[in-house]
């Protein structure tokens, strides 16, 4: 069947005030549409046509090729839609607020280490909390970066680039950073992913699905 465009787990009024329904309509339908579209192109009648994005950027992993571009990105942003949620962000709960506690020896020190990580991060990209070795990370990404492509398992995403949030926030990245932590941040996503991290480590030939 090919690849096709995910929809949104939420209206695209249903993140504003911190996200608007221009930003997501833009975000979502534009840009976002634009990588699953060029993905769809660049394989059609390959053996990675009907292949998942997991599978495309695992395959094409190092060739920095247009279609390794435009299936990362496309990947990406279905992970960024899921790191959001309407009445999201505070303090995390579950699991994840165990191993943040862990880690970063407060929610407070984490929020802190991650805005620092996100602000800092030079040009277009991407910033990740991952589980490297059942440790928390935060890491960055530029441009197409993926933590797909490493021994990490990404539990929560936010992107950087500014279509993500110039339209809303204009230059003020560390305002719309701040929004994600505060107000929409996911800690239900990031304790699913935990959990499959954590079962495949158990059951390794058992195959988990982020919903």
């Amino acid at each position: 069947m090919g690849l096709t465009i995910s929809r949104l787990p939420y209206a695209l009024d249903g993140l504003e005030p911190h996200l608007s329904r221009r930003t997501l309509g833009a975000h979502h339908g534009s840009h976002y549409a634009a990588h699953i579209a060029r993905t769809r192109f660049l394989t059609q009648g390959t053996a990675l046509e009907n292949a998942s994005l997991e599978t495309v950027i695992r395959e094409r992993a190092g060739d920095n090729s247009s279609l390794s571009n435009a299936a990362a990105q496309a990947w990406n942003h279905e992970f960024y839609w899921m790191s959001l949620r309407r009445g999201g962000g505070g303090a995390a709960h579950g699991e994840i607020a165990t191993l943040l506690e862990e880690c970063y020896g407060s929610h407070k020190s984490f929020s802190q280490q991650f805005i620092a990580a996100a602000v800092d991060q030079f040009g277009s990209g991407w910033a990740w909390l991952v589980l490297d070795s059942q440790r928390l990370r935060i890491v960055t990404t530029s441009n197409a970066g993926t933590p797909l492509l490493s021994a990490q398992v990404p539990l929560l995403g936010l992107d950087l680039w500014e279509h993500a949030y110039y339209l809303d926030y204009q230059h003020r990245r560390l305002d719309y950073i701040a929004a994600f932590l505060a107000h929409l941040v996911n800690w239900d996503f990031a304790n699913r992913n935990l959990a499959a991290a954590r079962e495949r480590v158990e059951a390794p030939d058992r195959v988990a699905v982020h919903s």
